[in-house]
């Protein structure tokens, strides 16, 4: 075979065949415009197999010089952007492979010894995942930093909180923003988690069997820092339960990003009028001059559907393949590599949006969150927030607490017929519900008090919500 024969694609099984692939089925079959982003994991796979390959004398040490320098060639022209990517070589592998031994000749030839395309892409694949796994965990961590920047700054300012999107009790707005940290938290979990399950290493299961030469397969998976290999050859090449249980992840990091948004949504409106963000995350009206559109929370909240309608196309991918490893599992790439994309460009532009730009002048964040703690405050006086704390009171007084809850009833609807806030009925009206009513009532049914009242651990009283802040800041470093 002439050094050269591999630039044709055909040419890699081409002696079984009595005709050439139509141009046609070329293009449908190709995948290297999409998965040449893998090319950095395919070539240090390569080095690490051809490292074994001499350490088990299977290939000699002159070779492995050559297939380095050689991979050392291609690895600055891909990063010059003199490289050309073939369209008849199918692949990223494929692509890779001929360059090599034009380079470098048969030991080019000699490096797929051992090894197929099928265990070589499921380790490429699981290379490329796991860098992107400690970007996203890193984005992630990120993200929670500059909701708790939010938080500590607004600790004292009271927010309703809602069920059912009715005015319920008072919170601190700090705690509010510490319940998206706990979510992004456990979004963290999982990747560290899914982490362990796509760090183990396929290659050396060739085609689906194994293979007969004295591969040294726990050797490569040090060499590439993984943390094992698959035990089952069948299952090595076919597997790709790693993709669907990161996609799984993904889709809940993006649906805790998807709630958040509607959130900042619905605050920004002139309904609610709580918060603003910064000019460069919105948009305006084409015809209505006045607008401020929040296009990026939007968007997120858009873009959680598109991640989720890809978990959803790589679970129904694999629901009816047989062993070992079938052509359908091409169709992974793209749906992980766009989730992948979203995700962390979603997570990047969400942590400068919520936590500002640092300006390199002041040493200061810049932009963010803008909390309008006034409006906020008056939205829980709409809403008889402090209705709990009513019935709370009159229990610790003696009452049952279901008498107590129709005791405040009456109260509250005394209080809409006043157009007033319960703390604003006189105490003579109050008594008038219950007699153990007395004057230190009015502690009970102003929002601070309703707010510092609530101090049992996760609580949203402010000393609590400055402990749940000490705490992750400890875990975040």
């Amino acid at each position: 075979m002439s050094h050269n024969q591999l630039d044709k694609k055909s040419e890699a099984w081409s002696a079984l065949f009595s005709e050439p692939m139509s141009e046609l089925v070329k293009r449908y079959t190709a995948s290297v415009f999409f998965d040449k982003r893998l090319w950095d994991a395919d070539i240090t796979g390569s080095l690490a197999h051809a490292e074994m390959l001499s350490a088990q004398k299977i290939i000699s040490a002159d070779d492995l010089a050559a297939i380095q320098k050689g991979m050392a060639q291609i690895r600055a022209e891909i990063e010059g952007g003199t490289f050309e990517w073939k369209l008849d070589l199918e692949d990223v592998h494929l692509n890779i492979e001929a360059r090599l031994t034009q380079l470098v000749g048969d030991a080019g030839k000699r490096l797929h010894t051992g090894r197929s395309r099928n265990d070589q892409v499921a380790t490429d694949v699981r290379l490329w995942l796991r860098g992107e796994i400690d970007l996203i965990s890193n984005l992630l961590n990120e993200l929670q930093k500059a909701l708790l920047t939010v938080a500590e700054q607004n600790v004292d300012v009271i927010l309703p909180g809602f069920t059912h999107l009715q005015v319920a009790q008072p919170v601190s707005f700090g705690h509010h923003m510490l319940a998206y940290v706990e979510m992004f938290a456990r979004d963290a979990e999982r990747m560290a988690d899914v982490r362990k399950r796509v760090n183990r290493l396929p290659l050396g299961s060739a085609a689906l069997a194994g293979t007969s030469y004295p591969l040294d397969r726990e050797r490569v998976a040090k060499t590439l820092g993984m943390d094992g290999v698959c035990q089952n050859s069948l299952d090595a090449v076919s597997d790709r339960d790693f993709a669907i249980e990161f996609s799984a992840a993904a889709s809940l990091a993006m649906v805790h990003i998807s709630r958040f948004s509607e959130e900042l949504i619905l605050w920004m409106s002139q309904n609610f009028g709580f918060i603003k963000i910064a000019d460069r995350f919105t948009t305006g009206s084409s015809i209505m001059p006045q607008k401020k559109n929040p296009d990026v929370p939007e968007l997120a909240r858009g873009k959680t559907g598109r991640v989720v309608g890809h978990l959803m196309g790589l679970i129904t991918l694999m629901k009816g393949q047989p062993l070992a490893y079938n052509k359908d599992n091409q169709e992974d790439k793209e749906p992980l590599f766009d989730t992948v994309d979203t995700l962390k460009d979603t997570l990047r532009i969400f942590t400068e949006m919520v936590g500002g730009q640092l300006n390199p002048a002041t040493g200061k964040l810049e932009g963010g969150i803008t909390v309008n703690a006034q409006a906020m405050e008056q939205a829980a006086l709409k809403g008889y927030a402090t209705a709990t704390d009513l019935a709370d009171y009159l229990v610790k007084k003696g009452l049952p607490f279901r008498d107590a809850h129709e005791t405040v009833a009456h109260a509250v609807k005394a209080a809409v017929s006043h157009a007033c806030d319960l703390s604003e009925l006189p105490l003579a009206v109050l008594q008038g519900f219950h007699p153990r009513i007395e004057k230190d009532v009015y502690d009970v049914l102003s929002l601070r008090g309703s707010l510092n009242a609530r101090s049992t651990l996760g609580g949203t009283a402010p000393a609590q919500v400055k402990l749940q802040i000490e705490r992750h800041r400890t875990r975040l470093g």
